[in-house]
């Protein structure tokens, strides 16, 4: 009953945020304007203070990454510690093992008498917001305290922390139980082909949210063509297909090389092939833009996504046909 509870309270929480952000008085439904407005500090004394966000319970784990992400950048920005709130998924949260040297956000609260403060959802991009963040912060100087971000701050430019989460990621426990079907003896490239939910977004009047999100098939089998004709390999291509599409319809794919179809495969197992992959070709998705953060290989991604790129050599970008300009293949070239 506690749990049906806290759902409603999420869900009507969530549809007045939706309502009111970008309304001028969004601000006003959060206590801490009013503390940063009329409390005056009291004490010289400064309190360390923490900063956080919490993966959304209901949504995926690239949605629930980018949340946790973040929290994690904003921590930094803000110059604040950061306090971990685990994954909805214990399974998520030892796989990716994020949160094995981070204070528990629950911790200071049950035991250190730390409170929480929420955050109302602010720009990145404009300053006057960045500014009253900071003045809330700044009120609490005195004050043990938790900053929680409101559900799905959002941060452009998830790459801001790769260097800390790779290293999370590979320092995990779990990495000495993982188990992978690729072979040494190939070069595996592993292709994420969205479909599943956003199948049913493709009609007239689907979900403008879910048709962003479509890519063809066509698309694929370009960036695979290209990357098959323009890299030099060392070892035999094995490539392998992640979907929750049909096998039939990725049959093109075999007349381009040898094709294992992983398309029964669960999602922390997919997850984990794509960031080991040799190659990564990522779609439309945060569930493979996650992995291709994590990834030490060489990652193909759709130019128009919601999030950033590094600049890095190892990062290649393809247009909306799947096809590579002459800075992208100079790159894939000397890889």
């Amino acid at each position: 009953m506690n749990d049906v509870l806290e759902k409603a309270k999420r869900r009507l929480w969530s549809d007045i945020v939706s309502f009111s952000w970008r309304k001028s008085f969004y601000p006003l439904l959060y206590r801490c304007w009013w503390h940063a407005r009329f409390v005056t500090k009291t004490s010289e004394a400064v309190c360390k203070k923490y900063m956080t966000a919490v993966p959304h319970p209901g949504a995926g784990i690239g949605h629930q990454m980018a949340n946790w992400i973040a929290g994690y950048w904003f921590a930094q920005q803000f110059q604040l510690s950061f306090a971990h709130i685990p994954f909805s998924s214990g399974k998520w949260e030892a796989l990716l093992g994020f949160g094995e040297d981070e204070i528990k956000a629950e911790d200071l609260i049950r035991n250190q008498s730390y409170r929480k403060v929420s955050l109302p959802l602010f720009d990145e991009f404009n300053a006057r917001e960045l500014e009253q963040v900071s003045k809330i912060i700044a009120s609490y100087a005195d004050k043990k305290v938790v900053f929680v971000f409101e559900q799905d701050q959002f941060y452009l430019d998830q790459f801001g922390v790769i260097s800390q989460i790779q290293q999370k990621f590979y320092r995990a426990a779990t990495r000495q139980h993982d188990k992978l079907i690729f072979s040494e003896q190939y070069f595996n490239i592993a292709i994420h082909v969205r479909r599943g939910d956003i199948v049913a977004g493709q009609t007239s009047d689907g979900n403008t949210n879910l048709t962003m999100r479509w890519q063809n098939s066509s698309y694929f089998e370009n960036v695979l063509a290209s990357v098959l004709r323009i890299k030099e390999f060392q070892k035999p291509v094995k490539i392998h297909v992640f979907s929750q599409g049909q096998r039939e319809e990725f049959a093109a794919f075999e007349k381009l090389g040898d094709v294992a179809y992983c398309l029964d495969m669960g999602p922390h197992e997919s997850f984990l092939h794509m960031v080991r992959a040799d190659l990564l070709i990522t779609s439309k998705s945060s569930f493979s833009y996650k992995p291709a953060l994590l990834s030490k290989g060489i990652k193909v991604c759709p130019q128009n996504f919601w999030h950033g790129y590094p600049e890095g050599a190892d990062w290649i970008l393809a247009n909306d046909e799947g096809l590579l300009d002459e800075v992208a293949i100079r790159k894939l070239e000397r890889l």
